[in-house]
């Protein structure tokens, strides 16, 4: 029986060439944060220097499946690249979200003048 690596090995160079190349594009595509850091010749202790926190919490942050939008903005920047939210469909071209640009970035509360409580607001 023939496997796909047998098969490959009998085409000519550059054939085998483009499909690596093709094959390394489709890698890239998908990455974690840990592949995406280890890519950026990043370690885990220069991300905690660049974001200003533990190493064992960049640790526990590669690991996470869920993540605030402004969290994956801030380790994305730290590694000198911009995070764009791309919103795709079966019947329109994708469609990159622009009103989240400033997501965590929230105005900061007014201090009550003298003599006014503060009341919270859930």
């Amino acid at each position: 029986m023939r496997n796909i690596n047998d098969v490959i090995r009998k085409l000519p160079e550059h054939r085998q060439a483009k499909i690596a190349a093709r094959a390394e594009m489709l890698i890239a595509e998908e990455m974690t944060l840990q592949d995406l850091r280890k890519a950026r010749s990043l370690t885990q202790e220069r991300m905690s220097q660049l974001l200003h926190i533990g190493q064992d919490s960049v640790s526990r942050l590669e690991k996470r499946s869920d993540l605030l939008l402004s969290t994956l903005r801030s380790y994305v920047s730290a590694m000198g690249g911009t995070l764009e939210l791309v919103a795709k469909f079966e019947d329109r071209a994708p469609v990159v979200l622009t009103s989240l640009d400033d997501v965590g970035e929230r105005p900061k509360p007014k201090r009550p003048s003298k003599g006014r409580k503060l009341t919270a607001v859930v």
